[in-house]
């Protein structure tokens, strides 16, 4: 078992409980903070302080918890969905802040877009949480690898669990790309004992 706890700022806790409660309602909210034992914590009165609050264990609990209580199946569906809408507020709270809402990105070309947008959302997580992402890019691929993963912390599975990163990402590129549908994988998990967390994202849309 890792000793360090590593942590998210209230603003993050903040976008995924609304990401959640898009998706399940404040009553599936509530059920599945029960589930993680948080329904007395930090996470029922988050904040949009930067303060760095939510323990990478508390978002694993939260994120199983969706699979608690919808079955593997149907909890992997509300964590993409969840992660889809988490965008939708991040780039509310963030958007500016990066650089990205502004025109002189949008008119960019898309693979520059991509690829801008790519090193742009992996420094978010690295200076503002203690998340870390590294950047990898192939000719076809762009790779997100995830070295300190709040979705998976400490949990072990037969196959990669990181669906909220993935639909954060589906969504992300839907952005950036003006409506267009990439494919986007997770490849690697640390639950399934790999050496980090790969979400990979095909550059050519498939739509």
């Amino acid at each position: 078992m890792n000793t360090m706890t590593y942590h998210y700022p209230q603003k993050m806790g903040r976008i995924i409980l609304h990401g959640f409660e898009e998706v399940i309602g404040k009553s599936g909210v509530e059920s599945v903070l029960y589930l993680a034992s948080l329904e007395n914590s930090n996470w029922s009165r988050p904040s949009a302080h930067d303060e760095r609050a939510f323990s990478f264990e508390e978002i694993s609990k939260l994120h199983q918890s969706l699979e608690q209580a919808y079955g593997p199946r149907g909890g992997r569906g509300l964590a993409l969905r969840a992660g889809r809408a988490c965008f939708k507020y991040g780039i509310k709270e963030y958007g500016s802040m990066l650089g990205l809402t502004e025109m002189a990105f949008r008119l960019l070309p898309i693979a520059t877009k991509l690829h801008t947008g790519a090193r742009v959302f992996s420094d978010l997580f690295n200076k503002h949480s203690d998340q870390r992402v590294r950047i990898e890019e192939t000719d076809e691929s762009i790779l997100w690898h995830i070295e300190r993963c709040p979705l998976c912390w400490e949990r072990t599975a037969d196959e990669p669990v990181c669906h909220l990163a993935v639909g954060l990402l589906q969504e992300a590129l839907y952005w950036l790309s003006g409506g267009k549908v990439f494919n986007v994988e997770e490849t690697a998990c640390h639950a399934r004992g790999d050496a980090c967390c790969t979400i990979a994202i095909q550059k050519i849309p498939l739509t």
